[in-house]
Order: structure tokens, then sequence, then C-alpha cells
């Protein structure tokens, strides 16, 4: 499957591809199949055309596609044409695949892949079936890409039941997937394998679909039910594989936890068992295709395997899209305990989302926390169920609906043609919350830990070797603006201060002074998100809670699986840490991971910490400690602090490859960060907590110098200084599009500019940076400045000005500087060209402060 999508090139990166799509389903709620589902569904899709893009030769689309059941009576013939008997029911499977065109010799490997793969499970394999197209419909730019279209025909054995039939096709594909990607074979994709659904899809306008798939106007093509789909596809290039539906599902939005979401699954892929699976638990990975790098894609994944290993599909989706149910009063307590004790075993997939899916005999549609897509829905007296992206993409005569509507935020509904019954949210989400004692699992272990009272005086540092707070202060790095302009007013007003637009200050690694590690990452945001998230007026949504502890197997469901600390707040005063720490029950030991490094040492005695603090991580959690503590007190003259950024993800990045990563939480306790920036990033590289000593230290001695408002005390300060700090991590995530800081936990939501590469792979492992940078020598540099200014024999008694928020003399360079405004002015007075030349001279001359000023026209 290598590089199914397109290959990263230049400024385009595939993990960049989301989608802003149309998508929809129609179902006989009876089961009944027929032909006239699948023409209705041809239809609403085409009627979705708007919803998509179309290229430059105004005939290729962005993509389009349905998902329906196998049609028996089509197939059936199929199998005798190929000289076999016809089978009933879901004793056939098909599979529709995307080979090699242009490549015979790929093509006949993928072929030959595929048909040992299904021997080896020792299912009946009855042969090919070339698809049936029309490639004269197509613009041609998706007729340059047409793969060659095949579908495979085969049968269960009669010594296999239908659940181990369906299962079997599932790991058939999974080892053709990890064959194909093993012989590096490009081109070869699965769009469907199973002995329920088949998928017809391409890189076409929906108005093309029954065009090119002559199948699709046989009247032999019958089916109860349809998920169609209209792909618009953002800031991205379309092609054949990622048109939609997927395997279980179609999605119209944005996954923005997406990073996040694939990093755990891959994490917890150690920890799966199974009884349903056994011993073949190991062939299922890896969960997420690491090839298919779309996030509907990858959400498909996820489904899918929770689907096949024994959950309903309507139960998944109340998994990976959930409703908000920490702020909401008035929710059923059964349903609240389902979705706490599913916190417990997931994050959400977050993102506006608007999902159809199916498994083939359950369809349905569901809406994220925030409802931001449209889902409407029409039924009518015959038993028609229309549910799409907006009103009107199917003609229903008004007379015979006898029920309409549209999903709310969070909200479900499905058709099961099973039973014959249209369920609506309320009745699925009492059915599913019912069917285990999560109420009973969470009230016995799960241990909510209260917030703290924001009284205590911060404790003396007693690990401090031989240093005062101005010293510690020095060596994380703060300045004077910084707490005049930063902590004073998050103390005084409980809030972030708030500034001018931009920043005309030289990029981290251009700086001639030492920044924090947190200034070479920043914040990405929603693209597609719209309208964004506005975490005041859409706070019962949002939440700040997070897990501590063991993550135990994410396929089966009991009681041990609750065993976990929710904390409301990532945020922990002293008092709350030392709780945490001094904790007697056995699941929540902790270890203290130092993360101090010799300064005489420098760069490589840096390099040698962190080798040492993951050495220790993994021994630690080897030992049962599931609280993983990392600190950086006791900064003296012989140790100076390990960047608490690079620390937490060379830990974090460590733990997920000797696949540990869900048997322990970090912890951070540390006093470089104090501001909201600098939590978001240790929360979005694997942080589940910090405590930012140095900053309760520095806002006790600023209430001691009266440095605050007369009626802000201590107690004041901090709460204030709390407040602050969640509320800046809620603003951040609304931006991104995100409603629960556990989705955001892990995310990596950020984008590097200015490290290396090397160090990026190792510490910072999947995120993005379009230029290269400084490695761990340069970073020790900083740190062994700071350092020096702390403890050298030239350390100066006060924190310096440094000119970030202000112009100062001696301080960080300013790209409008005094000498820069006062030349344009003068420009603009006089309108001579001498004085127009001299401004141009001092932009031309100034130091490096943005990336176009390392660049140089060629001549």
């Amino acid at each position: 499957m290598q590089q199914r999508c397109n290959p990263r090139k230049g400024l385009y990166h595939p993990e960049f591809e989301h989608d802003a799509c149309g998508v929809g389903f129609i179902a006989d709620i009876t089961g009944h199949r027929s032909y006239e589902i699948v023409r209705k569904a041809v239809q609403a899709v085409a009627n979705l055309t708007h919803r998509g893009a179309v290229d430059a030769d105004a005939k290729t689309g962005d993509g389009a596609g349905i998902l329906t059941q196998i049609p028996r009576k089509l197939f059936s013939r199929e199998v005798e044409r190929l000289g076999h008997r016809a089978l009933e029911g879901e004793d056939l499977a098909v599979g529709m695949i995307f080979l090699p065109r242009l490549d015979a010799v790929a093509n006949n490997r993928c072929r030959v892949t595929i048909e040992e793969a299904v021997d080896h499970y020792d299912l009946t394999f009855f042969g090919w079936r070339q698809v049936p197209v029309e490639v004269s419909v197509l613009g041609d730019t998706a007729a340059e890409l047409l793969p060659d279209i095949q579908q495979i025909l085969i049968g269960r054995p009669g010594s296999m039941s239908e659940v181990e039939f369906e299962r079997s096709l599932y790991l058939v594909r999974k080892q053709i997937e990890r064959s194909v990607y093993r012989h590096g074979i490009r081109g070869c994709y699965i769009c469907s394998l199973s002995n329920r659904t088949i998928i017809y899809k391409g890189m076409m306008v929906a108005p093309q679909l029954s065009r090119f798939y002559k199948d699709l106007r046989n009247p032999d093509f019958e089916s109860a039910l349809a998920i169609f789909h209209q792909r618009y596809s953002t800031n991205t290039m379309p092609n054949w594989f990622l048109a939609q539906p997927f395997r279980f599902l179609a999605h119209n939005g944005e996954i923005n936890t997406l990073k996040g979401n694939v990093n755990w699954i891959r994490a917890r892929e150690p920890e799966l068992k199974s009884k349903m699976w056994g011993q073949q638990i190991s062939r299922l990975r890896p969960i997420i295709d690491p090839f298919v790098a779309s996030d509907s894609a990858r959400m498909d994944n996820a489904f899918e395997s929770l689907v096949l290993s024994g959950r309903d599909p309507m139960h998944v989706t109340m998994m990976l899209i959930p409703e908000a149910y920490q702020n909401m009063p008035n929710m059923d307590e059964d349903l609240r305990a389902f979705y706490e004790f599913h916190d417990c075993l997931m994050e959400p997939w977050d993102g506006p989302a608007a999902v159809a899916f199916s498994d083939g005999l359950v369809v349905g549609a569901a809406l994220d926390r925030n409802g931001l897509r449209p889902a409407r829905y029409k039924v009518t007296d015959d038993g028609l169920v229309v549910m799409g992206s907006e009103v009107g993409l199917l003609e229903v005569d008004d007379r015979r609906i006898v029920k309409k509507g549209r999903l709310g935020p969070g909200q479900m509904i499905a058709v099961d043609t099973r039973r014959g019954v249209l369920l609506d949210n309320q009745e699925i989400k009492s059915q599913i919350a019912r069917r285990r004692p999560f109420g009973q699992w969470i009230r016995e272990n799960l241990i909510r830990f209260e917030r703290g009272r924001c009284s205590v005086e911060p404790e003396p540092d007693a690990s401090v070797e031989d240093s005062n707070l101005r010293q510690r202060q020095k060596a994380f790095g703060y300045t004077a603006d910084e707490v005049d302009y930063v902590l004073v007013p998050m103390a005084n007003d409980a809030k972030e201060p708030v500034g001018s637009m931009g920043d005309d200050t030289p990029l981290a690694f251009l700086s001639r002074k030492p920044k924090p590690l947190f200034n070479y990452f920043t914040q990405l945001f929603a693209q597609v998100t719209n309208p964004p998230i506005d975490p005041l007026r859409e706070a019962l949504v949002m939440s700040l809670d997070l897990l501590l502890g063991y993550r135990r197997n994410l396929l089966e469901e009991n009681e041990k699986q609750a065993r976990l600390i929710r904390l409301r707040s990532p945020i922990l005063l002293n008092s709350e840490l030392n709780h945490l720490r001094s904790m007697i029950v056995p699941e929540f030991a902790s270890e203290i991971l130092p993360t101090l490094f010799n300064p005489e040492e420098g760069a490589e005695g840096l390099r040698r910490a962190l080798d040492w603090v993951c050495a220790r991580a993994v021994q630690a959690v080897e030992g049962g400690r599931s609280l993983l503590i990392l600190s950086d007190r006791g900064v003296g003259p012989s140790r100076a602090p390990i960047p608490m950024l690079l620390a937490v993800g060379a830990v974090h990045y460590h733990l997920i490859r000797e696949r540990k990563r869900m048997q322990a939480s970090l912890i951070v306790e540390s006093g470089e960060p104090r501001e909201v920036h600098h939590f978001a990033a240790l929360i979005g590289y694997g942080a589940s907590a910090v405590n930012p000593y140095l900053a309760y230290e520095t806002l006790n001695e600023l209430v001691g110098d009266r440095e605050l408002e007369d009626e802000v005390v201590f107690p004041k300060a901090l709460a204030n200084y709390r407040k602050a700090l969640e509320a800046g991590l809620l603003k951040i995530m609304s931006k991104m599009g995100i409603s629960t800081l556990s989705s955001y936990h892990g995310a990596q939501i950020f984008e590097s500019i200015g490290l290396h590469q090397d160090l990026i792979d190792r510490y910072f492992t999947g995120t993005h940076s379009q230029v290269g940078g400084i490695g761990l020598e340069e970073i020790a540099a900083d740190v062994l400045e700071l350092h020096a200014q702390a403890f050298g024999p030239d350390k100066k008694p006060a924190l310096q000005d440094m000119g970030i928020y202000r112009f100062r003399r001696d301080g960080e360079y300013h790209a409008l500087n005094p000498l820069v405004f006062k030349a344009i002015h003068k420009v603009a007075k006089s309108g001579a060209y001498e004085d127009y030349r001299e401004y141009a001279r001092l932009v031309g001359s100034r130091p490096p402060s943005a990336l176009r000023d390392l660049m140089a026209l060629e001549r």
C-alpha cells in the first residue's frame, strides 16, 4: 500500500488531507432490497455535486461514491459464470480493488498476493471480475490516474461461521496490505472486502458515478441501504483512493485531533487482547494504515477494528464521536456513566463532523458534540429514510412524510434492517448505555481528584543546591518584562494579557538571545472548521478533564478499565502534586524522574541525560509505576535543567516505541513553563498534568513585594493564574476546533520552525517542519548560557528586561525599531528618494529576523 495517496512534495504533505463534503444515506426500514434504493442514492449524491470541486478540465472531481449491500442477484450470476454454484445470503464476499493499471508487473504481483492471502485463510476463491466501466465520461486527469478496477469473488467454507468469515476477510485484507507494503508496490488499494457491503467510488463528480460504473445502472443491483458521499478536498490533491465512502463510514468534516488519535491507537496496540481474535490479534497491527493519509480513512480504520472485534456500529460511533456530557446537568445517569467509562478507553476523535456509517445491516448517522455540520432527515409512510447534508437532495412527496427533523449536537439516528426498525437518538443511547453496569464500574473504581484550595504558600524547594529564587528564574529564562507583562496581568485579572497583533522580533532560531524551546513550535489552527468554537458561549461542550493511570485493553470492557484518576484541570498546585506523589494505592504508584544534567558536560551531557531519563522511564513502568513525574527541581551550580518540552517528547515517544506508553501517565514538575503556550505544548506532546512550581514562587514574591493589586493576596493570585491558564488552553483548543483536552492531549498540533529533522524524528516524532535548524548542541548552548547568567562569575542580581514585548536598546531586536519607523515617517513627509534609500538601507541591513531574510534573488 506504499504511497497510495499523493506523496509528500514541496510544501504539500498528505497528512494535511481534510474534507468538507456532502454525505448522507438512504434506507428501507423493512430491509427490503431493491434497485430503487440504489437509484435514489445515485440521484441524491448527484444533487450534492455543488459540495464538491472540479478540476481545470471541468470533468475531474474530488471524488464521489456509494456504499451498498452486496447485490446478491448480480454477483450470484457472476459466480455461476465463473463455473461455481451460486451462493445464498452472506456466504459470498466481494472485494472491490484498485490495481496498478500502467505497471503490468506490479499488477500481477498484487493479484498473486491477494490470491495467496485468500488461500492462507482457507477461503474459497472463485475468481476475478473486471468491473465494467465507461472511461470516456471521466475528465482527463481522472482518466490519466485511473486504476485497473477489479473485483474478487470469495466464498465461505462450510466449516466457517458467518462471524468467522467476516473476520477472516478482515485478516486477509490486513495481510495483503502488509505484503504489498513489504514489496514496495504502489497503486494497490482495497476499497472494500466484505460479505455484506461493497463500495463504488472514484475520482469524479457525482453525476459521473452511474455513467462510469455500469453496474449502478443494472436493475439487479439491489440493496436495502446506501451511503453516498461527494468529496470536497480542502487544500489537498484529490485521488482515486481517498474518494469516499470508506469501508464503514463516510465523513463530512475535519478530525482536528488526528495525529494524537493515531499516536494513541498505535500506543494501545501492545495492550490489545481479545477472546474473539485469540492469537491472531497481532495480525490486526497496524490498526491505522499509515499509507492512506486521510483523517476520514484513518478514523474508518479505527471504526472497522472496533466493530469487527465485537461492538456494533452505533456503540463504536458513541465511542469515537461522543456527545458532550461533563457539563450536562440533565443527562441520563446511565448514559453519563457510559461516556465516562469510555473516556477511560479512548479519547474522542474531535472536530466538526457529520458521519454516516454502516456494517451492511445497520445504517446510521451522527453529529459531533458541537453540531457544526448539517444533517437532516425525512421518513415516508412506506418506510423510506433519507438523511443528508441538506434539505432537497432527493425529491420526496411531502404528503407521504410521517417524520422529519435534524440531528442536534452529539445526536444519532439509525435504521436496523435486521429488525426493521428506525431508531432515534434516545432509543439508541438508552439501549447501548444499559448493556453493562458502567455506572457501578465508575463508582467503584474511578478516583475523582478534587481541586485543591489555593490557600497555601509555596513550600521552599528542599532540593535546591545553593540557589535563590532569582538565580533559578534566570536559569529557566525568566525575564523582567515577562514577569511584568505576562505573569502580573494573569495574577491580577485571571486572564491572559492582551497585546497588539503580530510579532516583529526574530524567529527563535534566528534570535541572538537564548529562547525557550517552546518558542520553536507554533500552534496550528483548523483550516476547515466553520464557524469556530467560542470557548465562552460553548462552554457546555468543552472540557479540561484528563485521566491518569494505566490505560488498559481497548477491545474489552470490564471494571478494571475504569481504575484511573480523573483530573478536572491539568494545572496542578504543589499540594495536589504532593497528594498524587504520596498516594499509597498500588495502581497509582509514582516515580520521580529528574530532568537535570551536568553543565560541564555540555551537549553530550544533555544527550546522555535524555537517554538516562528514557531508560529510567521504561524501568519504572516495568516496575509497576503508573505516574511518572518529570521533575527539574534541584537546579543549581552543578545541575542545569533539560528543557522540559524536550524531556516530555523524549519520554513520550520512547515509551511508544518501547510499546509501554499506555501503562503510565506523564506529570511535569517544572520551573520552566509560565505562559499558556508552554502548557499547551507540554500537554500536546504527552504530559497529562503540569506543576509550574517556579511560577507559583514568582507569584508569591510579587505579592510580598506588593507588585500586584492591593486586594490580590497569594491565594487569590494563585487562583487567578490557574484560571487564566485554563482559559488560555480552552482558547487554543477552540482555535483548532477541539472541545476536549483529552483529545488535544498528545495530538502534537504544532509546526516546528527551526529545529533539525534528526531532532524532530527522535524527540518530536511526526511533527511537521518545512525548514531545518538547530540540534541538541545549540539547545544545550542556550541552556548553558542561561545557566551561566544564573550561576556564573558574571551573574547579575536582577532579572533583565529583554525587550521582548517593547523595544529596549540592549534587548531583543525589533524589525519596527525607532530608527526604522522614524525613517519611514521621514519618507512619508518628504517624499525624497534619498530618504527612501536610507529607510531601505535600514531594512536591508537588519539582522535575519524572518525566513525571507535568508533568501536571495537569483540574478
